[in-house]
């Protein structure tokens, strides 16, 4: 018999895991809204900008993309600067599989959403069931969203301006943060966090959009793999 004990306090933390998973979703899937829009201006077809959103599903990575075919680039350029900036799934992957636990035909399909949003509101867990629950109802709803309004954005054009007007950029970095901000409890997570913002900045002047935040998730690998912390090395509840 299961304990009451035990269950409600984890019903309790799913329910604000997934209030709080919907209010991302929302704040970045508004924003491809704006993709749409540029992804059209620039030349591609609405079914062209679709098809992007669904299948490369990474925003930096699509609008990295579309600035290529925008300046007059060739397909391949752009393809390989957005498989360059994509690159961070996979720093974001090497830290979710033993975190997630997947097995599979789930594991494959859950890597199409493995992005920012998803990662932050599962490496802030502590269970398997909870982190699991943040990064699936994260991911689903910022895909699901993120393509709806791809396709809003794609159809209206300019007629709808830009979101940036609204504020929505800065809503989906502020959600970011603060979904980040309970890891900074750690001091050697703060040093890393200074480190990597510190060496992004730097970086800013002489690169494209989007790799400044490559350059930060490859410095705090590196910090991540040349200083372990004590509990990296603990097994999660609920393993």
């Amino acid at each position: 018999m299961a304990d009451p004990g035990r269950s409600e306090p984890f019903a309790v933390d799913r329910r604000a895991i997934v209030r709080d998973s919907l209010g991302v979703g929302i704040a970045t899937g508004l924003y491809g809204v704006s993709f749409g829009a540029v992804s059209v201006a620039a030349g591609l077809s609405v079914l062209q900008t679709c098809a992007l959103s669904l299948v490369l599903f990474t925003g930096a990575s699509q609008f990295a993309f579309v600035g290529v075919a925008a300046a007059g680039g060739a397909p391949l350029s752009g393809a390989l600067t957005a498989l360059m900036l994509g690159t961070r799934n996979t720093l974001y992957g090497l830290k979710l599989a033993p975190l997630l636990g997947l097995r599979g035909w789930r594991r494959v399909a859950s890597a199409q959403v493995v992005i920012d949003e998803s990662t932050a509101m599962s490496v802030t867990r502590e269970s398997r069931e909870a982190a699991r629950t943040g990064f699936l109802t994260t991911g689903l709803s910022v895909f699901v969203l993120w393509n709806t309004f791809t396709l809003v954005g794609a159809v209206a054009g300019n007629l709808i301006g830009d979101p940036r007007t609204y504020g929505l950029d800065a809503a989906v970095g502020g959600a970011f943060l603060a979904l980040l901000w309970p890891r900074l409890a750690d001091p050697r997570n703060r040093v890393i966090a200074v480190c990597a913002a510190a060496v992004a900045l730097g970086v800013v002047p002489v690169t494209a959009a989007g790799v400044p935040v490559l350059v930060a998730g490859g410095v705090a690998l590196l910090a991540g793999l040349l200083t372990p912390s004590a509990t990296d090395s603990t097994e999660l509840p609920g393993r």
